[in-house]
């Protein structure tokens, strides 16, 4: 999964400065090192975005069409647990034979593990991950190639330290303080269940008014864009009121259409809310979709609209536009459920998404 072909995995961000003329500077001061000094702690620094082995930040491929294109690299030697144990077992053996014994105490197992690990480690290539990003300084935009939340803290203190300032992630708190001039904590919560509504989750009410909204009109104006439609697909992940995520939780998948099952709809009638599902946003003949965790506002299995442009740079610029086109529609169906709840909407919106809840067939 990446940025410049494919799927990807997606946080959008935005950054509360300018970015800098010196920004590869900045990232190539903090680059990967050589392979050969990685051991069995984790070796981080950056690379350019297109593969993890390039530390090369002079190339045309680290700043394709106006944006920065960058990977937070981990690389560590480790022994896999079959091997390691199994290296372990000989060792054992070779002792218990060696001294005439029948066992060995926890400590000498111990102390055999971490011989082996020292003696073998450095024999076993380096294992590498990363994390990509591309900065886009024209709407002082920053897309992150992760989904999890342990993985975008850890994304965002080394960003931190390259760039100096902290991007502020796209989502409820950070949209209704940018159009509202307000918090999620000021919204009221939607019931849209029979249960008595519990702790807010904004996020969450924002889904399942996306479903409703899909099935009865969908279509926003985006200004200087045009019309945008919108559709909800699963499987879907059902959570309860405000509780941790896992708990109370049900996953609508079977079937050939999840979203008109009977599962789905006992589920928003005892109050649980979307959580997660696939979401579909169109315009004109372009198609963005990927699976949406409205807990952490992120996307997973992400696809952004085909770009006809041949040549890999021009390409890439295509997609990264399509990125902020689909940022500004989904900030836009946002806008439109935040003004369908507040000054005393709310109970009129829970109540006809209950009325579709209900009445719509369910298979």
């Amino acid at each position: 999964m990446s940025f410049d072909h494919g799927s990807m995995s997606l946080a959008i961000f935005d950054l509360p400065e300018e970015v800098p003329d010196n920004v590869l500077d900045r990232f190539a001061a903090a680059k990967a090192g050589s392979l050969d000094s990685v051991g069995v702690e984790p070796q981080i620094g950056w690379v350019a975005g297109r593969h993890l082995l390039d530390t090369d930040f002079s190339g045309e491929g680290v700043a394709p069409g106006g944006c920065y294109y960058l990977a937070l690299r981990q690389a560590v030697r480790k022994l896999p647990a079959a091997l390691l144990n199994a290296l372990c077992k000989r060792e054992e053996y070779a002792k218990l034979a060696a001294e005439n014994r029948e066992f060995l105490k926890s400590k000498e197992k111990k102390e055999i593990r971490e011989e082996v690990i020292e003696k073998y480690t450095q024999k076993m290539p380096p294992s590498l991950s990363g994390i990509q990003l591309v900065i886009d300084p024209s709407r002082q935009r920053l897309y992150v190639g992760a989904t999890s939340r342990t993985q975008l803290d850890y994304f965002i203190d080394n960003f931190y330290q390259a760039m100096k300032q902290e991007p502020v992630q796209i989502c409820p708190e950070y949209w209704m303080e940018k159009n509202f001039h307000s918090t999620c904590a000021s919204l009221p919560v939607l019931a849209t269940g029979d249960a008595a509504p519990g702790d807010p989750q904004t996020g969450r009410d924002f889904l399942m008014f996306l479903w409703y909204y899909s099935e009865k009109a969908g279509k926003i104006e985006v200004p200087d864009h045009g019309e945008f439609d919108l559709m909800i697909e699963g499987p879907l992940v059902f959570a309860g009121e405000g509780g941790e995520r896992g708990a109370g939780e049900a996953t609508v998948k079977k079937g050939d259409s999840p979203v008109r099952s009977a599962e789905a709809k006992a589920a928003i009638a005892v109050g649980k809310k979307l959580r997660k599902a696939t979401l579909t946003i169109t315009h004109l003949d372009q198609i963005w979709s990927g699976t949406f965790d409205a807990d952490q506002f992120t996307f997973s299995s992400f696809k952004v609209p085909e770009s006809e442009e041949v040549n890999d740079f021009e390409r890439f610029a295509d997609r990264i536009t399509f990125l902020d086109d689909f940022t500004l529609a989904l900030e836009g169906y946002f806008k439109l459920f935040v003004e369908s709840i507040q000054g005393g909407k709310a109970a009129e919106t829970a109540q006809k998404i209950r009325d579709w809840a209900r009445d719509r067939d369910a298979i």
